[in-house]
């Protein structure tokens, strides 16, 4: 036990030894230092969030919108106010939550577009689904 404390002793005591660990310090504080420069995030994606947002939502809108009886096929486009929001923490790189773009307007277009009662039921679907007003929504019989 005495040899250990003795080795241990001489070790600490040694110029080399506090070199090393003055270099290794320096070291450690200059990668730091360094990462607040460096960004490790993912690259960006050439399409925006919006855009990607949008082309979702039609997709799932068409499916569900042709799924109402007497809708028959559907197409549907979708205007979007801005690209959305990303919160993040106070340091700027931790992403908390992503707020979606704000919907400016639906247009739908359906075989059954021409029928009122068709017509009332995918606005009242869409208007609740997407937390719009009736006035954003746009619903067009499909030209054959």
């Amino acid at each position: 036990m005495k040899e250990r404390k003795e080795k241990l002793k001489r070790l600490l005591d040694s110029d080399r030894f506090r070199r090393i660990i003055l270099i290794a310090g320096a070291l450690g504080i200059a990668l730091i230092f360094l990462s607040n420069f460096i960004s490790f995030d993912k690259p960006e994606q050439t399409k925006s969030s919006a855009s990607e947002y949008g082309d979702k939502t039609e997709r799932e809108l068409e499916s569900f919108i042709e799924r109402i009886e007497g809708a028959g096929e559907t197409e549907v486009m979708l205007t979007v106010e801005n690209g959305g929001e990303s919160v993040y923490l106070q340091n700027g790189t931790t992403k908390t939550k992503e707020i979606a773009p704000k919907i400016r307007g639906v247009l739908i277009v359906c075989e059954g577009g021409d029928d009122p009662v068709v017509a009332a039921r995918i606005s009242d679907a869409v208007t609740k689904a997407l937390d719009i007003s009736t006035a954003k929504v746009c619903i067009v019989k499909l030209s054959n």
